[in-house]
């Protein structure tokens, strides 16, 4: 059993023992226990390497990876886009006998990762004005029922939810998520 990374874990008596695992295994007991001695280091690693060899994980490929720079950039244009999309519902709902415009939009996702589209989909969902009505991940497809905007709506809403998917993948996807993107 290898890790994502190509590395092979050393092995114990035939299994896999990650060595991270153990020494983050090992931290927490010596936490829990509040005093770091000889004995409780020794034991720590004993019971970590226990646990690791009793109770393997399966090796995954991880699909979920936290770039700091670009996730400020996401959480900085997303909070933008929450200030603006709030003002917008809220100078239509204060516009007393006027229905305000309204329109389906469907829109593909260029991404084919799960994770991305789940994260696009959350986003979506959490700005006023914007709701995922239906998605199909499987197909990259999702149906979004947007609230105040004129003009162009479907052009736009794409371009936005094209915009949105890239600063995601940028912030939190994977080597092949980025090169999907291109």
């Amino acid at each position: 059993m290898s890790r994502p990374d190509g590395d092979r874990a050393p092995l114990l008596f035939g299994r896999p023992v990650p060595p991270r695992t153990v020494a983050w295994l090992t931290v927490v007991w010596l936490l829990l226990w509040g005093e770091l001695s000889v004995a409780n280091v020794l034991g720590g690693l004993l019971a970590a390497l226990a646990v690791v060899w009793l109770l393997p994980l399966p090796a995954r490929k991880p699909a979920l990876r936290i770039h700091p720079a670009r996730l400020l950039v996401f959480l900085a244009v997303f909070a933008t886009d929450l200030v603006i999309s709030s003002v917008r519902v809220a100078f239509w709902a204060l516009r007393f006998g006027t229905v305000p415009p309204m329109e389906i939009v469907e829109v593909r996702l260029r991404t084919s990762s799960e994770v991305m589209a789940v994260l696009a989909v959350v986003a979506l969902s959490a700005l006023p004005g914007s709701l995922v009505l239906e998605a199909r991940l499987a197909d990259g497809e999702l149906v979004l029922h947007v609230l105040g905007l004129t003009g162009d709506v479907q052009g736009t809403t794409r371009a936005d939810v094209a915009k949105l998917e890239a600063r995601i993948v940028a912030a939190f996807g994977t080597t092949a998520d980025r090169e999907e993107l291109r």
